[in-house]
């Protein structure tokens, strides 16, 4: 055998545990990624119907309740344009575990006040400083899931999300609405983020820097029907979260009844998503995200006529697995069409339309229950579901 037929020498240990862990490194990442915004998804899972009930028990007005409600998503709109100028100056990671922390320290000071103009503009800073977290979780793992798992992999984050936003509201089950307790949770949450963040930095990926720079405003133009999917996932949730209280005392239902609903509702979106994410590799996105719209435009006919049968309880399940599937189904789709800095500004922009969408609908369904009484939360839900419906019809016959 001559030297240039010899077979190659076999590789060292150290080559094969040094491959080992390259090849280990996107999946460390994917996992650390996804361990983070869970931990975050219980600290904002908590937050809604927390001060919801509080404000509930002070017998706060519908409409305030729901304009308290937006100042956080208010801080998720007017942060999101600075996010990819922080991201790229600072880092993705140095961000995150900065904003974990001053999320964290201004949950603790709501919890110092009981007071709800008080709480406007710590709500609104809490917005502020817990966009990051999300943006820059999902930019890093839109950018390092392979194309062909895409639908799964989102589903798996999706499902993985929802069940730290269903943790938030059934810990109010287990250690009540008043007191500290309650805060102390969301404010524990919002540490391990950061910690979670610093024992990982060194695996996680950079963010993307390849293609033109893109703004928020200039995103809206490349996907409007994109992010108004996003903005209505928003508002079904946000809107529920908030309201979902007072449309159950409106019929009788006390905290003890609705609390464990709103945990189904969320229970729901975990258990749902990875089957909406496969469906969507076999089907196409487009045409999930229909399926999506068009059951949750079920749910809010259903929902007034079986809220105090059982039948609310798989109803709720079903509602919540479809409303934020419009969401996975996005960021689906958004990984399918955009790639490197306008990503960035894709993600920064799905905050924006979050934030919208929640700011918009919970004050707007909130005026709504004031005027025409507890049936219009799902009346402006129902409509806000036609018309995506409609839209998405139109999109898909144009082609």
């Amino acid at each position: 055998m001559t030297s240039d037929q010899r077979p190659p020498p076999a590789p060292t240990l150290g080559e094969v545990i040094t491959t080992f862990r390259e090849d280990q490194a996107p999946w460390a990442a994917m996992a650390g990624i996804i361990a983070t915004v869970t931990v975050f998804a219980v600290a904002q899972g908590l937050t809604y119907p927390l001060l919801s009930f509080i404000l509930e028990r002070q017998r706060t007005a519908p409409a305030l309740i729901g304009l308290s409600a937006a100042m956080t998503p208010l801080g998720f709109i007017l942060s999101a344009p600075l996010i990819p100028m922080l991201s790229r100056r600072l880092g993705g990671a140095r961000l995150a575990i900065l904003c974990s922390v001053l999320a964290a320290s201004t949950l603790a000071a709501i919890a110092w006040t009981d007071d709800v103009w008080a709480w406007m503009p710590l709500r609104f800073l809490l917005g502020v400083f817990a966009n990051p977290l999300s943006v820059i979780s999902e930019t890093w793992l839109v950018a390092i899931t392979p194309a062909s798992r895409r639908g799964r992999i989102m589903g798996l984050y999706s499902s993985v999300v929802s069940a730290g936003f269903a943790i938030g509201p059934l810990s109010l089950g287990m250690v009540g609405t008043a007191g500290w307790s309650p805060f102390l949770i969301g404010i524990v949450a919002f540490v391990a983020c950061g910690l979670i963040l610093l024992a990982l930095v060194s695996r996680l990926p950079e963010m993307p820097q390849d293609g033109e720079a893109t703004s928020v405003a200039g995103f809206f133009a490349l996907a409007p029907l994109l992010l108004f999917a996003v903005a209505t996932a928003a508002a079904f949730e946000q809107t529920l979260l908030s309201l979902l209280a007072v449309y159950g005392a409106a019929l009788g239902s006390n905290e003890e009844r609705v609390a464990p609903l709103i945990t189904c509702f969320i229970a729901g979106n975990a258990s749902l998503q990875i089957l909406l994410g496969h469906l969507s590799e076999r089907r196409g996105s487009r045409q999930t995200m229909l399926f999506c719209v068009l059951s949750s435009l079920a749910g809010c006919l259903l929902l007034p006529w079986l809220f105090e049968s059982w039948l609310i309880w798989p109803l709720v399940f079903v509602w919540g697995g479809v409303t934020f599937g419009i969401y996975t189904l996005s960021l689906i789709q958004l990984g399918e069409r955009f790639s490197g800095l306008t990503l960035i500004a894709g993600n920064a922009a799905f905050a924006f339309a979050w934030g919208l969408g929640g700011m918009v609908g919970s004050p707007a369904t909130g005026l709504v229950m004031q005027v025409t009484g507890h049936h219009g939360l799902p009346l402006s839900l129902g409509l806000l579901c036609a018309v995506l419906a409609g839209l998405l019809v139109v999109a898909r016959r144009r082609g």
